[in-house]
C-alpha cells in the first residue's frame, strides 16, 4: 500500500471515530449527573435552621432514632444510582461513601477523634452543598438547592452506620 493510500486510512478512521463520539454526546451517553430531589418528609426530625452546622448534630443525639431511616430513604433515592444501594458496595461508579470516616473511627483519643468528624463533615457538607466538579467535568452535582440539612445530615449518619458494617 502506497503512503497516500495509508493516509486515506487514518482520516477515515479519525472521522468515523470523532463520528462515533458526536453519537455518543447526542445520545446523552456522558450527560452530566442531575440532582433530583428525594421524596422524603424530615418534619420530624429537629429543624436546625438555615445556616449549615459545622458538625453531624444527630451523630450521637437522640434524633439519631429518627434520622437513621430517613436517611437511608433519601441515601436510596437520591444517592444510591451512584454510591451504590445501602452504600453497600464499593462496585458503583462514584466512591464508595463507607470510607468516610475509616480513619477517624481508628482513633482512640476522643479530642482528636471528634476534630477528625468535624473535618469530615466539613467535608462532607461542602461536597453536597456545592457538588463535585473536577477540570470542568461535573463528577456530583450540587445538591444545595435540592436537600434541606437535615436531610443531608441524615444521609450522612446512615452512611456512618453503613461503615460500621464494611
Amino acid at each position: 500500500m502506497s503512503f497516500h493510500g495509508l493516509i486515506a486510512i487514518r482520516r477515515v478512521a479519525a472521522s468515523l471515530a470523532c463520528a462515533g463520539m458526536l453519537g455518543l454526546l447526542s445520545a446523552g451517553a456522558l450527560r452530566a449527573e442531575v440532582a433530583l430531589a428525594p421524596q422524603v418528609d424530615a418534619g420530624t426530625l429537629p429543624a436546625l435552621g438555615g445556616t449549615w452546622r459545622a458538625a453531624n448534630p444527630y451523630r450521637d443525639s437522640p434524633a439519631a432514632e429518627l434520622a437513621l431511616p430517613l436517611g437511608r430513604a433519601a441515601y436510596n433515592q437520591a444517592c444510591a444510582r451512584c454510591h451504590g444501594a445501602d452504600a453497600g458496595t464499593n462496585a458503583a461508579p462514584a466512591p464508595d461513601l463507607r470510607k468516610l470516616n475509616r480513619s477517624c473511627r481508628r482513633i482512640d483519643d476522643s479530642d482528636l477523634k471528634a476534630w477528625c468528624l468535624r473535618d469530615n463533615d466539613a467535608y462532607f457538607a461542602k461536597t453536597v452543598r456545592q457538588g463535585k466538579v473536577i477540570v470542568g467535568i461535573t463528577h456530583m452535582p450540587a445538591w444545595e438547592a435540592l436537600l434541606a440539612q437535615e436531610l443531608a445530615w441524615a444521609i450522612q449518619l446512615f452512611i456512618e452506620s453503613q461503615a460500621l458494617k464494611y
